[in-house]
């Protein structure tokens, strides 16, 4: 599935350098650096962009089908065809729960 994450370092603002003397200098324990370019940046995700879609009667679901009546060799025959059409997407949805960015660079816990 496609992921959101950056690909570029050194991304977050709130991360080290990511060169290994900052471990030597610190021991085993991760600090976060200061906020340099984003002052408001946090690892946290609070809303996200919907997979679900409007039909035009208003109905929400992931997918839609309607049904269609082949006739072959005589015999009527109900298949399903997909709607990919007059479809509108959801929009962005606010999380119940915040969850923490993909590219939040610290590890929460170690077992």
């Amino acid at each position: 599935m496609g992921g959101s994450g950056s690909k570029s370092r050194g991304f977050w603002s709130f991360s080290g350098s990511g060169s290994g003397d900052d471990l030597a200098k610190d021991g085993n324990e991760q600090t976060l650096a200061r906020a340099r370019s984003f002052p408001g940046a946090t690892p946290f995700v609070f809303t996200r962009r919907s997979s679900m879609f409007f039909d035009e009667d208003g109905d929400l679901a992931h997918e839609f089908y309607e049904e269609t009546i082949v006739t072959k060799n005589g015999r009527k025959k109900a298949k399903l065809k997909k709607i990919q059409k007059n479809l509108t997407p959801q929009g962005t949805i606010k999380l119940d729960h915040p969850c923490i960015h993909v590219d939040f660079p610290v590890i929460l816990c170690e077992t």
